[in-house]
């Protein structure tokens, strides 16, 4: 009986600790310390959440940047079901949708360069909101024509926006996609109010 008691006293003093205690603590200094980042780095525009830097998103107008393809289940870039399709390399099903994706960039993107991997492969969280410069760069020429943008302008945008790693060894600079549609809606508007007050 002994035993018993003193076992369910330490299950209930760990649950306390662990289960609400330390949850609450971590949660109270990540809200104190780093508020945006601890919300989920949520991004309004007048009063409207229009999506997170943390998570990618679909974006079908030519005139976006696009972002890796996500194969996450019931939809894509679905960040309740994050995870990757599971089909292996040599499964025909993955290779038939490279090609498909393949083939699709090359109806869009009106140049000849090779396509980065990282456009027809899906990321193993499906949820990835950056893309390699090469991926950023390919696309380049297409919104700048969309756009009516000199391509200047857009790799200026690229270079504005890429990230670099915390130490080269750790990884290669990347795009935002979705910081990187913003600040291009911002620059097109930019331009066509300098256009409209000539």
């Amino acid at each position: 009986m002994h035993l018993f008691r003193s076992s369910l006293v330490m299950l209930l003093l760990l649950t306390l600790i662990t289960g609400l205690a330390y949850p609450l603590l971590v949660t109270g200094l990540a809200n104190l310390i780093f508020p945006w980042q601890a919300n989920g780095s949520l991004v309004y525009q007048e009063n409207k959440l229009i999506g997170s830097e943390l998570i990618g998103q679909q974006f079908t107008r030519n005139d976006y940047f696009k972002s890796r393809p996500s194969m996450t289940s019931e939809m894509r870039y679905n960040s309740l079901a994050s995870g990757a399709s599971q089909l292996a390399p040599s499964n025909p099903l993955l290779l038939n949708e490279i090609t498909k994706r393949i083939q699709t960039w090359q109806k869009v993107v009106n140049n000849q360069n090779t396509i980065p991997v990282d456009l027809v492969t899906a990321s193993g969280s499906g949820l990835d909101p950056h893309i390699s410069l090469k991926a950023a760069y390919y696309q380049s020429e297409n919104i700048a024509h969309f756009r009516q943008l000199t391509k200047n302008e857009i790799e200026q945008l690229i270079k504005d926006h890429t990230t670099f790693p915390l130490m080269s060894f750790m990884g290669e600079p990347v795009v935002n996609v979705f910081m990187l549609n913003q600040a291009l809606d911002k620059l097109s508007a930019e331009k066509q109010q300098k256009v409209s007050t000539q």
